[in-house]
């Protein structure tokens, strides 16, 4: 009885006294962001047709369904050209940012509203892969992403060795942010934007209250008990919200893999086939031609994908036939990219896959990162590789002491880069 205890309590402290998998969150907030941005500039040219002006579902056409549906968009607050290249610039700016991690937990906020205002004001524009960053964009909200590999978890550092020197350290970005955002939202709300389904404003008008909540908190004592439970509630929603994220992908994948058991093609082991048949599906005629021309590679193919997706949720408790059958999965989206030229779809199941991702391989890929770019710098390998948390030392993590981590820097981040809890691990998934 008294161990069962002790397991629960272990349990509950690891949950609400860190933020787990901060090395699977940064590769999934730099997966998803980079997806977003290299979709946004490939598109560039096509802007107009696919969500503007010129486009076939026009705005009284997207203003009905809004309407019905109760989707957000902020393009629905005006038909001009020139706010539609507002809304796009701004997209593609926030998935910079986000990418950098700058200012992380209002760049979270502001891709998630251009991926939502883009992709709900036409809604026949988009696949699979835009449906995942769709989801994504909204859990990356919840998530401490910014703990590592980020220009914020770079300031925390500096930030932290300049208090340890006795410096005095303000930070007046983030209280700029902080006013610039509620004014926005402010505004929008008088002018009756925000109308509609409840959520989204809902969340934004939380996250908002939150960083103001946080600015005040860390303007008192250093450590007290408002700041303990602050960071409490940021770790139980971050952990949360990576537990939803890594079972998005597991449903993904199940029902992918159950409606193919149900479909003939699939079956009978040709359902490869078709598709490489089609020319939109081929961007490399030759290639997709090798490929349909042996009917055993078709059929491996085929009933490989099956078992492979009907059995990756099952593998998640075994770490090396996971790891395994996660190389594989991501193999196989890479193959789709090229043989079937759906990049970004394949990008961002890549993207959505390394939430299950061993911490001991992110960390020897961020040591390697971190020594290419000290080659290519010509300083040589950086006392802290890139992919440490912040505060932390050459290779394990260490602690930001107070509360000065903070991802954006008091009222724009509401998200700690402390660094706190045993080996950062993600939930369920050792390395």
């Amino acid at each position: 009885m008294n161990a069962a205890v002790l397991s629960v309590s272990r349990g509950i402290a690891r949950v609400t006294g860190a933020a787990l998998g901060p090395y699977q969150t940064a590769v999934i907030r730099i997966g998803f962001s980079a997806t977003w941005l290299l979709f946004l500039l490939r598109e560039l040219p096509h802007r107009d047709e696919l969500y503007g002006p010129d486009g076939p579902w026009s705005h009284e056409l997207a203003e009905q369904l809004t309407a019905d549906n109760g989707a957000f968009t902020a393009l629905m607050w005006s038909d001009g050209r020139a706010w539609f290249e507002i809304v796009y610039a701004l997209a593609v700016l926030s998935s910079v940012l986000l990418l950098l991690g700058w200012r992380t937990r209002t760049m979270s906020v502001l891709f998630m509203v251009g991926v939502l205002s883009l992709q709900n004001r036409s809604v026949f524009m988009g696949d699979g892969g835009d449906n995942v960053i769709h989801l994504m964009s909204i859990y990356l909200v919840l998530t401490r992403c910014s703990q590592v590999w980020s220009l914020d978890a770079r300031r925390a550092r500096r930030a932290a060795e300049a208090r340890a020197r006795g410096e005095r350290v303000t930070d007046r970005v983030g209280p700029v942010l902080w006013c610039a955002g509620g004014f926005l939202l402010l505004t929008v709300v008088l002018a009756g934007g925000l109308d509609g389904d409840w959520f989204v404003p809902a969340l934004l008008w939380a996250v908002w209250v939150a960083l103001g909540l946080w600015w005040v908190v860390e303007r008192g004592a250093e450590g007290g008990q408002p700041r303990i439970l602050l960071d409490v509630v940021t770790n139980i929603v971050h952990n949360g919200a990576l537990v939803v994220i890594m079972a998005e992908a597991c449903l993904i994948y199940a029902t992918a893999g159950w409606y193919k058991i149900q479909g003939s093609r699939w079956q009978d082991g040709t359902a490869v086939y078709y598709p490489l048949q089609l020319d939109y599906f081929s961007p490399w005629p030759a290639l997709s031609d090798l490929l349909a021309a042996s009917g055993t590679m078709v059929m491996l193919i085929t009933y490989g994908t099956v078992a492979v997706q009907v059995a990756f949720p099952f593998t998640l408790f075994n770490r090396r036939v996971k790891n395994v059958l996660l190389a594989v999965m991501m193999t196989e989206h890479a193959v789709i990219a090229v043989t079937l030229g759906l990049p970004f779809f394949s990008l961002a199941m890549i993207a959505a896959d390394a939430v299950f991702l061993p911490t001991s391989f992110l960390r020897r890929l961020g040591g390697w990162a971190a020594r290419v770019r000290g080659r290519l710098s010509g300083r040589g390998p950086a006392a802290a590789p890139a992919g440490a948390p912040a505060g932390s030392g050459a290779g394990r993590p260490a602690t930001v002491p107070g509360p000065r981590g903070e991802e954006d820097g008091g009222p724009a981040g509401a998200g700690a880069a402390d660094g706190k809890g045993p080996e950062h691990t993600h939930v369920g998934f050792r390395a």
